[in-house]
């Protein structure tokens, strides 16, 4: 079987495949790149195996004029610039210890000891320059079958890496077929493993948690790892029963996927430490629960917070109640995001100091303009 692709026979890739197969050494597109291929998926960019070791790499890469920055020297990973544009070059290897986190490495010339190591079989496929499709551990059929299944046995690739077991959610999230659910076996050894994902870093947890609420559509995923109790790990507390009707309102009303309003529909606690999200972040999580809990109109929470804020608070209580949006929605959306207060400290100087007193009165009249839908003018609130 061959496999086509502008990002494969682009120029740049082309160069960068040659250049190591005319050194005599083999070279591979591998992963991500051949997986959304088959899938038609876009690819985002594209990484290469080869049996030549990381200095032979930079020795041919300096060579053919291209230049190669060792990015993880110690891993086998060199990135070859070609253009401008990058390619994550890495040797073969084969693991000789891991322990759940990090793993003992030795460089291989051998393409079965890279893929063996790999995690799932949809990742384990090597494209040669010319298109020539390469399987060595029978991923084509999962291919095509949208089936996300690990390498072998599902425990041992598990136990080499635990934050594998996120990695099988996202992946199925985005993947796997809508109709014939989760590999068994995967989804066992992942409940069987669940406390190995207390060993992962924050950062990694954040990061794998966000590119799985951002799937198309991530209920099923996260319903099954609710069940395997690998949610629980992650966000105690989290419940993603709303996620399903909230997918279904954003594609009804054209609303893109965000992923921290689905982190949001959760609940949860404490998400902004254990997934050490951003300042930025943490504060739209507050923004959107404040906005729920005052129970005002959407067009005062889009005054007060802002039209985003405003509209996802709306869209979490709906897929909670699993009604339909408001047909006014986009109209009290923005009229609340446009809507001035009218008056400022500077109207009322001549009537007090400035101070508390000051405040409370601006306070005051504020109130009375929203109260009154953002309609008295600058004077009728200066009579009040």
């Amino acid at each position: 079987m061959r496999v086509t692709g502008d990002w494969l026979t682009s120029a740049d890739t082309q160069t960068v495949l040659e250049m190591l197969t005319d050194a005599g050494h083999q070279a591979y597109a591998v992963g991500g790149c051949v997986r959304n291929e088959l899938l038609g998926v876009p690819v985002a960019d594209v990484d290469i195996a080869t049996s030549a070791l990381p200095e032979q790499v930079v020795k041919i890469a300096e060579g053919a004029g291209l230049k190669a920055v060792p990015t993880g020297m110690e891993h086998g990973t060199i990135t070859v610039i070609s253009n401008g544009e990058p390619f994550e070059v890495t040797t073969f290897r084969k693991d000789i210890e891991t322990n759940g986190r990090h793993a003992v490495i030795a460089f291989s010339d051998n393409l079965n000891d890279d893929a063996i190591r790999r995690d799932f079989t949809v990742n384990a496929l090597y494209v040669q320059a010319d298109g020539t499709l390469n399987d060595p551990l029978g991923g084509l059929p999962d291919i095509e079958a949208r089936r996300i299944r690990f390498i072998e046995d599902a425990a041992q690739r598990i136990e080499e890496d635990y934050l594998r077991i996120l990695r099988f959610f996202r992946f199925t999230a985005w993947y796997g077929s809508p109709n014939e659910g989760l590999d068994a076996e995967g989804l066992a050894a992942c409940a069987a493993h669940i406390d190995g994902i207390q060993s992962l870093s924050k950062e990694r947890l954040g990061a794998e948690t966000k590119k799985l609420l951002a799937a198309p559509d991530p209920a099923p995923a996260l319903m099954a790892m609710a069940a395997s109790g690998a949610l629980q790990q992650i966000l105690p507390g989290a419940d993603p029963q709303y996620i399903a009707p909230m997918v279904h309102l954003e594609a009804v009303d054209n609303i893109p996927a965000s992923w921290l309003r689905r982190m949001v529909a959760m609940g949860g606690d404490g998400a902004a430490k254990r997934l050490r999200l951003s300042n930025a972040e943490t504060r739209y999580i507050q923004d959107v629960q404040t906005a729920m809990a005052s129970g005002e109109p959407v067009k005062v929470t889009a005054y007060k917070f802002g039209a985003e804020v405003a509209r996802d608070a709306e869209l979490i209580k709906a897929a909670s109640l699993s009604c339909p949006l408001p047909n006014t929605l986009l109209d009290d959306l923005a009229a609340g995001a446009a809507a001035k207060f009218p008056i400022r400290g500077a109207d009322l100087i001549d009537q007090m100091d400035a101070g508390p007193e000051l405040g409370k009165e601006l306070k005051r009249l504020e109130n009375l303009w929203i109260n009154a839908d953002f309609l008295p003018s600058k004077s009728d609130l200066l009579r009040s």
